[in-house]
């Protein structure tokens, strides 16, 4: 008799397989998750005086900006889980995630060198563009694929203002537009200019390859 067995048992899940979670921490803090993979955008530092602390454990750090609102690769550890930092321009690989860092410019608490990070995890491409100062990309960046989540700040004191954010996501052509750094001012200006005044905020966002299809500058604001 010919027994017939399942491939899930023989091969390990692919990792695209898993859905996508992203919740946002404040500031310009997002964590991603897959599987038993975490990754922390912009992870709050203790030193911050006006954001509380990041609190949980990831395997990579990405810093974007030398500012304790968002340098703290010690609060991205905890226990036995050590993170990785990636703090500045360049070519990573690690954990089955690419990642590609480029130089730019922020003018959030003075002037400092921002880094915008480009991944490939979990099967999308999530670009973040940190505390982004003004409507100026490096080349490099205009020539990649358009972004499949597209992690952008919104009115904080010397970062994109609202007009500038939504222009950024049209130019980038993101699929998925998640603000961050907004104040409900600044939040309410950007819903206005993306037509999104409807869009409610969501406790975190869970997603796959496939539910990404078709979309185009779809606005995702998640709760603190």
């Amino acid at each position: 008799m010919v027994q017939f067995v399942c491939a899930e048992f023989l091969y390990p899940k692919p990792k695209w397989l898993y859905p996508m979670i992203l919740t946002y921490h404040g500031a310009f803090c997002v964590k991603a998750s897959a599987g038993d993979t975490t990754v922390v955008f912009g992870p709050v530092s203790k030193q911050s005086r006006d954001f509380k602390p990041t609190n949980f454990g990831a395997d990579i750090a990405f810093i974007s900006t030398n500012h304790p609102d968002m340098n703290g690769a010690d609060e991205a550890s905890r226990g036995d889980r050590k993170a990785f930092v990636i703090s500045g321009p360049g070519e990573y690989e690690i954990k089955e995630i690419s990642a590609f860092g480029f130089p730019a410019k922020s003018l959030y608490g003075g002037e400092h060198i921002n880094t915008i990070y480009s991944i490939k995890f979990d099967g999308l491409n999530v670009m973040y563009l940190g505390a982004l100062g003004d409507g100026t990309l490096p080349k490099e960046v205009l020539e990649m694929d358009e972004p499949d989540v597209l992690i952008v700040p919104v009115g904080a004191d010397g970062t994109l203002t609202a007009a500038e954010a939504q222009k950024m996501a049209v130019n980038l052509e993101a699929k998925i537009v998640i603000p961050i750094g907004y104040d409900d001012k600044s939040l309410k200006q950007f819903l206005k200019e993306a037509g999104a005044e409807g869009v409610k905020p969501e406790e975190k966002l869970t997603i796959k390859p496939k539910d990404v299809a078709g979309k185009e500058n779809e606005v995702v604001v998640l709760k603190v």
